[in-house]
């Protein structure tokens, strides 16, 4: 059987491909069994149909096609590819059940169990696909499937180190990949990575700037010993050499973690070995901190994390820190507080290994106006009844002992109060007043007689 040539405009260019591709004469080589029929059409054109399995290649170029049968209609620019349908290029391949060439814009229709693999190991699934090759006018080739696919990215390596790749599997109700690095997702997309799950309506990712956005009421939850759960109106995820380093949400950010709640306009998550270092809140609205016994406000709170475990607490602009008073010695609805324009808190050092014990406070510093009010234990009364201490100075240091206020202490501009309740027995006793008789008293007259 003779070749059949096809001048069919299939470009040879790979999946993000540098080079510009050119036209190709599509080749059919006989291989034995391909039993070939053509069609003259009004037009003088023909319509070509092969069977007995199809292979072809474009002349010159490194593709490969294969197929049970193929029908190429000249007049439309159509060719229909039908059966166990695999097209083949440098740095990508396609595999499908059934496939459509349309010659006018380079553009392959796959359908059916359709799975797309690239040359970094990323692989695609899903029951449709539609690859556009790259043109002169389309430098960067586009792979788009609907209808919920899922998308396993592979980001190999870079650093020489031999450490295996790093895997992230994208699930959305829409993919288009631009090149071999640019995702778009849409609808319910769901982002798995070994230290985290991401979330959001819409998302982008760029494999080779090592960048993701989420929008649309994202969420992103961190995996490992100490989780977390960052959400925000938009969610930005940087990484680097595969390994995440920093997440940013605005607006409406909230993270929530064991040791730390963080309520603020924009959140900024610096992350080391899947645990967050560092926490910066800001923005035009005011920044909120919240542990289990104690919280700040003021317009940005920056926390220090080592190992996720809170260090220090920075508060500056209009800073104000509240905490509960000594349950153990002071029954009272009332919270101890310390203002400033900046408040600084120190927290003790756990041990690496030490996985249970909470931080605690060890320092409280106010500075700039600063204005406190503490209640403590008095023995001369019950626990209803603390004392109050309330200063105020241009700086302001409480010391604490096991959570419990020890001392405090005013530098410059000093002044304050302390209230001592009033014990019991020391208090006067109340003055009883004589009973008012219940009847007018009589009189009595003298009697003229």
């Amino acid at each position: 059987m003779r070749t059949i040539l096809l001048a069919v405009a299939l470009a040879a260019s790979s999946l993000g491909a540098q080079d510009l591709p050119r036209n190709c004469d599509l080749v059919f080589p006989p291989n034995g069994s391909t039993r070939a029929n053509l069609v003259k059409l009004p037009s003088g054109r023909y319509n070509t149909y092969l069977g007995g399995g199809v292979t072809a290649n474009c002349a010159g170029q490194n593709n490969l096609l294969t197929s049970d049968s193929a029908e190429y209609n000249e007049d439309e620019g159509l060719l229909y590819l039908v059966g166990n349908v695999h097209y083949t290029e440098p740095r990508a391949k396609v595999d499908a059940n059934t496939m459509t060439y349309f010659q006018a814009d380079d553009h392959l229709h796959a359908e059916g169990n359709v799975v797309g693999v690239f040359s970094n190991g990323s692989t695609m699934h899903g029951p449709v696909a539609d690859y556009y090759r790259s043109t002169p006018q389309r430098p960067l080739a586009r792979l788009s499937a609907p209808n919920r696919p899922k998308l396993d990215l592979v980001q190999p390596d870079t650093t020489g180190r031999g450490r295996p790749p790093t895997k992230a599997q994208v699930d959305a109700n829409q993919i288009v990949m631009e090149g071999d690095s640019l995702v778009y997702a849409s609808g319910n997309v769901l982002i798995t990575r070994p230290d985290l799950l991401a979330k959001g309506d819409s998302a982008f990712l760029d494999n080779g700037r090592e960048f993701a956005r989420l929008m649309r009421e994202p969420s992103v939850e961190g995996k490992g010993e100490r989780p977390f759960t960052l959400t925000g109106g938009v969610i930005d995820l940087y990484s680097k050499q595969r390994q995440l380093e920093r997440v940013v949400a605005t607006p409406k950010g909230h993270v929530l973690s064991k040791e730390l709640e963080l309520v603020s306009d924009s959140i900024d998550l610096r992350i080391a070995a899947n645990q967050i270092q560092r926490a910066v809140a800001f923005g035009a609205g005011r920044a909120h901190a919240i542990s289990p016994d104690r919280e700040m406000i003021a317009d940005s709170i920056d926390a220090i994390l080592p190992g996720q475990r809170v260090r220090e607490v920075h508060a500056v602009g209009k800073a104000y820190a509240n905490s509960v008073p000594d349950t153990a010695t002071i029954i009272s609805e009332e919270r101890d507080w310390m203002m400033g324009d900046t408040i600084v808190a120190l927290f003790d050092s756990i041990p690496a290994g030490d996985t249970t014990t909470k931080s605690q406070v060890r320092r409280i510093l106010a500075t700039g106006s600063a204005r406190s009010f503490y209640q403590m234990h008095s023995s001369n009364a019950p626990k209803n009844r603390p004392g109050v201490n309330y200063v105020r100075g241009r700086e302001i240091t409480a010391f604490f002992d096991a959570g419990k206020v020890n001392t405090v202490v005013v530098t410059d501009q000093a002044a304050g109060v302390y209230i001592e309740p009033v014990s019991e027995s020391a208090k006067p006793k109340p003055v009883t007043a004589p009973a008012k008789p219940n009847r007018a008293p009589s009189i009595s007259l003298p009697v003229k007689r």
